[in-house]
């Protein structure tokens, strides 16, 4: 059954299982998702639930906002996601979704923005080579050839230039949840996941199993 919930990146560490194998882990809160909008066939075309979590004040929301929440009778969300699921008959607007809908063992695909990195050069941005570092070589980390000189005169489009970096929303599939702890309502994900620390994820049951 698909699952959802949104987390908050605490950070990376390390847990040795039973073996003593050294797994690195990334620790996700999940304190505090409410479900703020229930969506059905009837009433949107598909079935999905709307989950807000973080607090935030009346000053920094707008009017719809406001209205949303307020026919919601919840306090106001800093972030609001969506989750398409099959089965949405056991959700109740108000109710608290926790870390424990997830058991150790389960697949999941996690969904974060990126780190941003700013503009860069060719070389870290897309890992080609530099040219040679000879004082008279005048070529050292520019982008290369730009393309025909006469026919058709320009740069085609795709070619790899320099540019803006990172900050992109990015989807990593088939991570292990390797520990739920329900007492403080955390998941302890293997491997990294997007995003600096503090940064808004959204884990969901995965869409595609590895083999």
């Amino acid at each position: 059954m698909k699952k959802g919930i949104i987390g908050e990146k605490i950070g990376m560490t390390q847990i040795f299982d039973e073996k003593g194998n050294v797994i690195p882990v990334t620790v996700i809160g999940t304190e505090g998702n409410i479900v703020a909008q229930i969506k059905t066939v009837e009433t949107d075309g598909y079935n999905a639930i709307q989950l807000g979590y973080g607090e935030i004040k009346d000053k920094h929301i707008n009017k719809p906002e406001a209205g949303h929440f307020a026919k919601a009778k919840l306090t106001n969300k800093k972030h609001l996601r969506e989750f398409r699921l099959e089965d949405i008959s056991t959700y109740k607007v108000g109710d608290e979704v926790k870390a424990e809908i997830f058991e150790a063992g389960e697949k999941v695909d996690v969904q974060g923005t990126t780190k941003g990195k700013g503009f860069q050069g060719v070389i870290k941005r897309h890992g080609q080579h530099r040219g040679p570092m000879g004082h008279g070589s005048m070529y050292h980390r520019r982008p290369g050839s730009m393309g025909p000189c006469s026919t058709p005169g320009r740069v085609f489009k795709g070619k790899k230039l320099p540019g803006h970096m990172g900050r992109t929303t990015v989807t990593i599939q088939n991570l292990d949840v390797v520990k739920v702890d329900m007492d403080k309502n955390v998941l302890l994900i293997k491997g990294s996941v997007p995003g600096p620390k503090g940064a808004i994820l959204k884990i969901k049951s995965t869409v595609k199993v590895s083999k």
